[in-house]
């Protein structure tokens, strides 16, 4: 079986709401927002992962900064009898008939 990928940012601010009282259960229903999203769309959550960036600091300067990220896959859809994704089918365009 095949797989796609989706890869998002991690959240990085906590969502408000009268049940979540701690920093920390307001960040972790932030992350379950997240992962329904994405599991409502088909997105099976895969991991966690945070993976380094360089970037530019200044005019000439670089550095490193690291990103939190969540990764998801799908079943890819793929016609085994086909080695390439399936096509969308185009209608033919109506023919034209002039009137005298």
């Amino acid at each position: 079986m095949r797989f796609e990928y989706s890869v998002i940012a991690a959240p990085t601010k906590a969502e408000k709401a009268r049940e979540a009282r701690t920093p920390t259960d307001r960040y972790a229903l932030s992350l379950t927002a997240a992962l329904n999203r994405m599991a409502a769309e088909g997105w099976e959550y895969l991991r966690a992962d945070v993976l380094p960036s360089e970037e530019r600091s200044g005019l000439t300067g670089r550095t490193t900064i690291y990103h939190n990220v969540l990764v998801f896959r799908r079943p890819q859809v793929v016609d085994p009898e086909v080695k390439r994704l399936p096509q969308p089918e185009v209608e033919a365009p109506d023919a034209m008939t002039e009137r005298p």
